[in-house]
């Protein structure tokens, strides 16, 4: 057994923007924790958490790392997250792990994109929130304007809990409000006794006695705010402030920081309770998973990685009972189960085995095959199912080839094992040019995609200009029909097929019981005979033959041929969706009509009414944050402008930053990252995320089908 109890566990996840000193921070707790000998460093390459080849190259993480320490008789586990918006997938899969996420801000860069992201995400999931907010001994520091931007952006509850004695270099510690000193220090930026003011505020808010006996004596004990201070975090009405500095040579606030997490941070029985659902359909029932040692045994994965020397390593959070090293592990996606090598706790890129471990825990088997993030593990047959987590679209994409001759059945398994690590990268196979596609969320992150199947795999990719994912529909009702006749000798082909189409882009179809609800009943098709809805597509085939025009057993081939359309278009070569087929009459042949002949028949007469039904290409498009200096915003909206951006909302950043967001077609943001560099100097980040399709304007379209066209014609010669 554990020397400690689920009620001993704290899981943290340390998330903000790109260079706030999120991994310095897990160092030196670890180096404070006694959990690490040498403290760990990024610039030396001597970090716990940053230990990949690539990340030690470009002093930056590029995966989520998890650590563990104990501090106060408790077990306190660390996931570590990159900062770079291209790698939002890996800081994402981390927050769906843990009950806390500590967001780290930089004191001389203040709210970036992804600090404001992280916390917004932090919250939907209902976890306990610390803000930290760190390089306090850098240059050109505005305390208070940070403190009050921190305010206006989280809200009042955000309230400190220590200050920072001096700022800037003469940064020496930091002083408590929660218990704060006779006198205040000298170099302390703001009021204490204020500050607490706004403290004992925000804590007596989630206590209504507490508040009560506040408003009628005037003041209430540092041990009574103790005791109401976990209710109060767990309610979000409390968002501890913490300072520090993660310099190698002095670590201040560090401790405060350490000591809070052991304290204040929920375990896993404190935290909000997960739900999960046994059986499927109408036999679906929904429980919530309570983190006992003597319930079912529930866990979910949250991360994998392929590592050279152990293979396949899947990390996982146990919700519910307990687990041995030499029990059965059963995929509640697949059914299928797998005996792992033994139950690892991590270090870094360390793994030391444990022969158990209970609710709470955070551990690793190796070499248990097809486990993805997102799939809930048990131990017994059929274990229940927890929601599976959902990860911004990927939007960035390049066709690749391989470099070498004879690598092409390499580069397919090389790049699924990093698609099955990172959420936010998917391959994909273009089925009108046959090529092989990758997709993220920036030219950056597939740079750092490249350089990791060459130092992995030892696979060199040629790469081509970005695809941009648009698709076909239509705007109106249509019809068609195909006769497919041939006679070559011997027995012919013969197929006839009747058929209309209807749009569904705004029908509020999402899944098939909204199709059989809104569409595809007797209302609309009186003598309707079945229905197949697709959700992928959006795609309902629907067979409306009466008096056996077409036979049974032909039906199948026409449904068939038209499926093979959508992926292959009819317009400009893109998929098709948001569209229904309702097939309604036909001619068959008693010798000569074959699937062959149906299929071929369905296919043209679908290709046939969708041009005549006023098709549309529908381009991606994405949600825009860029964040610049203030003097360059005019540039910048001036340069949107002529990307066909819709500006919606601007706003100004200490420091004297801007922040512009706004939607953007994805086309047009393919160089986006070299452009904001040259307008900006080098001083501009943005971030994108996928928004919504919508109709490409008629121009763009006829330029889009026209190079479609002139592919088409050139593939033909």
């Amino acid at each position: 057994m554990p020397s400690y109890k689920t009620e001993d566990i704290r899981t943290v996840a340390l998330a903000g923007h790109e260079v706030a000193g999120k991994t310095s921070l897990a160092d030196a707790l670890l180096y404070k924790a006694k959990a690490n000998d040498r403290r760990g460093c990024v610039e030396d390459g001597t970090s716990v958490s940053d230990f990949d080849d690539e990340e030690k190259r470009q002093k930056y993480s590029i995966d989520s790392s998890l650590m563990h320490l104990e501090h106060q008789g408790k077990r306190i586990y660390l996931l570590d997250t990159p900062g770079k918006p291209e790698f939002v997938g890996q800081a994402l899969c981390a927050l769906n792990a843990v009950e806390t996420a500590v967001i780290v801000v930089s004191a001389t860069a203040g709210l970036q994109v992804n600090t404001r992201r992280m916390f917004n995400e932090a919250g939907k999931r209902g976890l306990t929130r610390l803000l930290v907010i760190n390089r306090l001994d850098g240059e050109n520091i505005h305390f208070p304007e940070l403190l009050k931007a921190i305010r206006d952006t989280f809200g009042k509850g955000c309230v400190l809990f220590n200050a920072p004695v001096g700022i800037g270099p003469p940064f020496s510690g930091v002083v408590s409000v929660l218990d704060p000193p006779p006198s205040p220090p000298a170099g302390c930026p703001i009021d204490l006794a204020q500050e607490r003011s706004q403290l004992i505020d925000a804590i007596v808010e989630s206590d209504e006695a507490l508040m009560e006996k506040y408003l009628t004596e005037g003041t209430v004990s540092a041990d009574e705010l103790a005791v109401a201070l976990p209710r109060a975090l767990a309610a979000g009405t409390v968002v501890p402030i913490f300072c520090t500095s993660t310099k190698k040579d002095k670590d201040l606030g560090v401790q405060e920081v350490l000591d809070a997490i052991a304290k204040y941070a929920p375990s896993p029985k404190q935290a909000a309770p997960r739900k999960a659902t046994r059986g499927t359909g109408d036999k679906a029932q929904e429980f919530v998973v309570e983190p006992n040692e003597g319930a079912e045994f529930v866990a979910q994965v949250f991360k994998t990685l392929s590592d050279k020397f152990v293979g396949t390593l899947s990390f996982f959070k146990i919700l519910s009972g307990k687990i041995a090293g030499d029990q059965q592990i059963i995929n509640a996606r697949t059914g299928r189960g797998g005996r792992s090598s033994g139950l690892l706790l991590v270090q870094g890129k360390t793994q030391k085995p444990v022969p158990e471990a209970i609710p709470g825990d955070i551990i690793a088997v190796a070499k248990v095959e097809d486990l993805k993030i997102g799939d809930t593990v048990g131990t017994t047959a059929h274990p229940p199912k927890l929601p599976v987590p959902s990860f911004p679209m990927p939007m960035f994409g390049l066709a690749v080839e391989p470099k070498a001759r004879g690598d092409e059945q390499k580069i397919s398994g090389s790049l699924a094992k990093i698609a099955d690590e990172d959420p936010t990268f998917k391959v994909t196979r273009d089925t009108q040019t046959k090529e092989l596609v990758i997709t993220g969320m920036s030219q950056l992150h597939l740079d750092v995609i490249q350089r990791r199947l060459k130092s992995r795999f030892e696979l060199e990719i040629i790469t081509h200009e970005p695809k941009i994912p648009y698709r076909e529909t239509i705007t109106v009702e249509g019809a068609a029909d195909h006769r497919h006749k041939k006679q070559s000798g011997g027995r012919g082909q013969f197929g006839e097929v009747h058929l209309r189409v209807y749009p569904l882009k705004d029908a509020g179809i999402a899944t098939e019981a909204d199709c059989a609800e809104k569409f595809a009943n007797k209302s609309k098709f009186e003598k309707i005979r079945m229905f197949h809805y697709d959700p992928e597509y959006n795609f309902a085939f629907i067979d409306h033959i009466v008096g056996g025009s077409i036979p049974n057993q032909f039906i199948p081939a026409v449904e068939k041929g038209c499926r093979e359309l959508l992926d292959h278009g009819a317009l400009a070569g893109y998929r098709m969706q948001d569209v229904s087929v309702e097939v309604h009459f036909g001619k068959d042949h008693p010798v000569d009509s074959s699937e062959q002949a149906f299929k071929t028949a369905g296919r043209m007469a679908f290709k046939k009414a969708f041009l005549a039904a006023r098709p549309v290409l529908l381009e991606p498009i994405v949600n825009l944050e860029v964040t610049v200096p203030s003097k360059y915003t005019g540039a910048i909206l001036g340069d949107l402008n002529t990307k066909r951006a819709r500006i919606e909302n601007q706003d100004s950043l200490p420091g004297d930053l801007a922040v512009i967001q706004g939607k953007v077609p994805l086309a047009e943001m393919t160089r986006y990252a070299a452009q904001l560099g040259s307008i900006t100097q080098g001083q501009g980040s943005y971030h994108m995320d996928f928004s919504h399709y919508d109709v490409v304007p008629g121009n763009v379209q006829q330029q889009i089908v026209s190079k479609a066209k002139v592919a088409h014609d050139e593939e033909e010669e």
